[in-house]
């Protein structure tokens, strides 16, 4: 998983998800507590998988996406007054599956991939007229991701994603291709408790 916090470049596909909506400007709060959001999650994240890699390979790292990596989106939903979430177009887990603005995000994602660095990271930004923001940031596939999503997985491995994960869509990745995104959804002003 490879995340960057700088060399963004905004994705500008909102106008062809919403009737309603207008450019994110600048000095939104939300902008910047999104990106600090998908940092501290994709951290967290990846330090859980090394430790577990470390201590019981791709099988335990399996476990921490499983397990761990929804109750850091909790907590990072509850602590923020957002919706954290990760998805992608292929997914493992259909409870990740994407919501149909967060398709044609991906999408877009995709078919800019070849245009700019890998050093980047592409970005979607989407303020809605009610106040709602919504927030991508691709995850790119890194050296670690590829124990469990590459294309030659170990048979114990393999067995233990037919058992968890039946529907599986997330394999076959190689090095910089586009993972999935984190994905946060802030709810209009007034609907925030504490604003």
């Amino acid at each position: 998983m490879k995340v960057a916090a700088h060399n963004v470049i905004l994705v500008a596909v909102a106008t062809a998800l919403a009737g309603g909506c207008s450019p994110v400007r600048a000095e939104n709060p939300q902008l910047e507590k999104s990106r600090l959001l998908v940092q501290s999650f994709g951290a967290s994240l990846q330090a859980e998988l090394k430790k577990g890699l470390a201590e019981g390979g791709p099988s335990q790292a399996v476990a921490v996406c499983k397990d761990r990596a929804p109750q850091l989106a909790s907590e990072l939903s509850r602590q923020s007054g957002a919706k954290v979430s990760r998805t992608s177009l292929r997914y493992r887990n259909p409870a990740n599956a994407p919501e149909p603005w967060q398709v044609k995000v991906l999408q877009g994602f995709e078919s800019q991939k070849g245009a700019h660095e890998v050093a980047a990271v592409q970005e979607y930004v989407l303020e809605e007229d009610d106040g709602t923001m919504r927030y991508m940031s691709e995850i790119r596939t890194g050296a670690i991701c590829l124990a469990c999503h590459g294309k030659s997985l170990a048979a114990e491995l393999d067995a233990r994603l037919e058992a968890d994960y039946p529907y599986d869509r997330a394999r076959d990745y190689e090095l910089g291709e586009i993972r999935g995104a984190f994905s946060v959804t802030w709810p209009p002003p007034d609907a925030t408790p504490g604003r």
